[in-house]
């Protein structure tokens, strides 16, 4: 098992064993709060970071990177309230032993704990793409790339989620992201997502 990977498990024990089953700051909390959350999180705190972001890479092929952000996720808007955090977003590229849902699934429940996991399992699907038409035109274009990004916007009791998935040419999962965002801007992003 490689350092990403240990690293991973390592700091979803860590969560276990503390007891944490629920993020102490989220999107819709003030900025300062979820800076302290970042600072004081298991799974966060062990990489490099400035502030809102936090980084950590073992080669180019395999890294991981976290943000928190006052803007809401998609075409930027000016924010209605620059000390409220509107989205926290990870990703993970490994491009050796590649990103699944199943692993991103397992990294919100690292970050989050136990309580946004399961609003994030039981969240209805708002948007799921790329659409069949889409696939078929890469298809007969001979476009892989059309298809290559496969992602799901979805809607639970407390937040917005937005998982997005790259795939190679022979269906290997890449890289992959997830996005934690008030409900207030799913329809924001889900209209934007359906005019790419």
């Amino acid at each position: 098992m490689n350092r990403l990977k240990w690293g991973w498990v390592v700091g979803a024990i860590a969560l276990l064993s503390l007891g944490v089953d629920g993020a102490e700051a989220l999107p819709g909390d003030r900025a300062e709060s979820v800076l302290a959350w970042i600072k004081a999180n298991p799974t966060l705190r062990s990489g490099a970071g400035d502030g809102f972001i936090v980084r950590r890479e073992n080669t180019p092929a395999q890294r991981f990177r976290f943000q928190a952000s006052v803007l809401a996720p998609g075409r930027i808007t000016v924010p209605t309230n620059p000390g409220v955090i509107r989205s926290e977003q990870f990703e993970i590229v490994d491009r050796i032993n590649g990103v699944p849902p199943q692993r991103l699934e397992e990294s919100l429940r690292a970050i989050y704990g136990l309580d946004i996991y399961e609003d994030y399992i039981r969240s209805s699907i708002v948007y799921d793409y790329p659409n069949r038409d889409t696939l078929e035109l890469a298809r007969r274009q001979n476009l892989p790339s059309l298809g290559a990004q496969r992602g799901q916007l979805r809607s639970g009791r407390r937040f917005a989620y937005w998982t997005e998935i790259t795939y190679s040419q022979d269906g290997q999962p890449l890289n992959g992201r997830v996005t934690v965002l008030l409900k207030e801007d799913l329809d924001k992003l889900a209209a934007e997502l359906r005019d790419r």
